[in-house]
């Protein structure tokens, strides 16, 4: 079985065209960048966050998270949800679900004290693309699979992608 050892792609791995990135280029431990592309989350009616000042979140063999700021954000729109969970580079993470939807379905999640490499991203929310559309300069974002990732796909990537079924050891 074929092991990722940080050093080179993987023989699967997609050969990146003209303006693509590969995730496979993507560090371990992930990188944060700053994003000037129009980030845009929610209906083009009613947006829940917009801006050109996001953060995106770049790990080995994962499409990029974007993080969009506090003051961004509609907060009108979300309601703290249940739960939480830890990532090992970013530290404890709170949800967020839409506000006066009946449900506690988790679109998005924050860090209100990650930890110091991340300290830039505080409080600023990542979105489930798979939950609440998801745009970059105007494309439709598709999700990572899986489900249980929150990775942008947009078609400056190459892949394959972490997510689905026996790419657990990626």
């Amino acid at each position: 079985m074929w092991q990722y050892t940080g050093k080179h792609r993987p023989p699967f791995a997609e050969q990146p065209g003209p303006g693509q990135e590969s995730v496979w280029d993507y560090p371990r431990p992930p990188a944060l960048v700053e994003c000037q592309a129009l980030v845009e989350v929610g209906e083009p009616h009613r947006p829940v966050a917009s801006s050109r000042r996001a953060f995106r979140v770049l790990e080995t063999a994962s499409p990029p998270t974007f993080y969009l700021p506090p003051d961004s954000i509609d907060w009108t729109q979300l309601a703290q949800a249940p739960g939480s969970s830890f990532c090992e580079w970013k530290g404890a993470a709170s949800y967020w679900s839409l506000a006066g939807s009946g449900d506690e379905v988790v679109i998005g999640w924050s860090y209100e004290r990650p930890t110091g490499a991340f300290d830039a991203i505080r409080g600023y929310v990542a979105f489930y693309p798979g939950r609440i559309p998801c745009f970059v300069d105007g494309e439709r974002v598709q999700p990572q699979p899986g489900g249980f990732y929150g990775g942008w796909i947009t078609c400056n990537l190459a892949g394959p992608f972490k997510g689905p079924p026996g790419t657990g050891h990626w």
